[in-house]
């Protein structure tokens, strides 16, 4: 069993809950990342609550639902010690095809119905659109959520990539808790615009990607299934030149005698009071790592040494391929 640790929690925005500094994500436990082991799964979940961990993030639409039932099986006797963050939106077919988003208001409540069952919890605690809908105005779906929230299904309203416009509209509908976005070494896009958009409302970060999908830890596809096969950080043009990175990371963790994973999560961890890393653990060893991450302090001098000799604009390849870079509400 792990033991709990002690560690500051950090709250979500000027409106949102008081939770641990580090998040679990567990879209990588629903095959996204090639095969995964439900019982490892689950008993990582458990490690990660018994740490202290008090948010876990999925989304309606990993493995069409495969993760919602598995983290109900995980958490069915530890509902009262964690908080839910859904996403939803995203339509994908039988074979796992990617079809687009809907986030119309019927899409929404529809969408929620399903996850609280497939959960089986009586309410989400944040509960977020996955992407923007180009179709639909981001008022109708934070207005349609809102709606939930009065009607006792959701606790809190998030957003996922998107950009500062939108995330003021959302905000004037209903307070925002927290934006769910891509953020490390290599991706640090929303420093210049979206990040002072936030402080300025008060909303919270909860940064995904922390790793890169695991291109800061040398981490490789595992096979034809691993989503990260199309992504072009990880294509033969591109791998090279990203893996000279990843080994300046692990020389600078090697001297201060840490691993890359830590290195990397610390500097987000250091990067502002409002951003909560969320780790992408599928195995208790990986959820270790991670949590040690949380002894590791940097100052200001090893921070800006770290960033300098990993410059984001030496990374070869954009985070999404060109059709999901081009729809990014993010990366307007």
């Amino acid at each position: 069993m792990t033991t709990a640790i002690l560690a500051e929690r950090r709250k979500l925005g000027l409106t949102g809950p008081e939770v641990f500094p580090l998040a679990l994500g567990c879209m990588g436990m629903s095959g996204m990342y090639g095969p995964a082991d439900d019982a490892e799964s689950i008993a990582t979940i458990h490690a990660a609550i018994d740490a202290g961990v008090n948010l876990i993030d999925t989304g309606d639409f990993y493995g069409m639902g495969h993760n919602e039932m598995l983290i109900s099986n995980a958490v069915r006797f530890f509902r009262e010690k964690v908080l839910l963050s859904v996403k939803f939106g995203a339509q994908r077919g039988p074979d796992g095809a990617w079809l687009g988003y809907d986030a119309r208001p019927v899409a929404v409540k529809t969408a929620l119905a399903y996850s609280l069952k497939r959960l089986g919890v009586a309410h989400i605690d944040i509960y977020r659109p996955a992407r923007l809908d180009p179709k639909v105005p981001i008022e109708e779906t934070i207005g349609a959520i809102a709606e939930m929230i009065e009607a006792g299904y959701v606790r809190y309203i998030g957003l996922s990539e998107v950009g500062p416009e939108t995330i003021r509209r959302a905000a004037a509908v209903h307070p925002i808790v927290d934006l769910q976005i891509e953020y490390s070494l290599v991706s640090r896009g929303p420093e210049a615009k979206i990040f002072p958009a936030l402080d300025e409302l008060g909303i919270g970060v909860t940064a995904y990607g922390v790793l890169s999908r695991g291109l800061l830890s040398a981490s490789q596809p595992t096979g034809a299934s691993d989503i990260r096969n199309r992504f072009p950080r990880f294509n033969s043009d591109n791998l090279a030149r990203n893996r000279q990175l990843a080994a300046r990371l692990k020389q600078i963790a090697n001297h201060k005698g840490v691993t890359p994973v830590q290195l990397a999560v610390a500097w987000a961890l250091a990067k502002g009071d409002s951003i909560v890393p969320v780790m992408g653990a599928r195995t208790r060893t990986q959820l270790a790592e991670s949590l040690g991450a949380l002894e590791v302090k940097l100052t200001a001098e090893e921070i800006a040494a770290v960033e300098a000799a990993i410059p984001a604009d030496a990374v070869a390849g954009t985070r999404y391929d060109p059709g999901q870079m081009r729809v990014l509400d993010s990366e307007k």
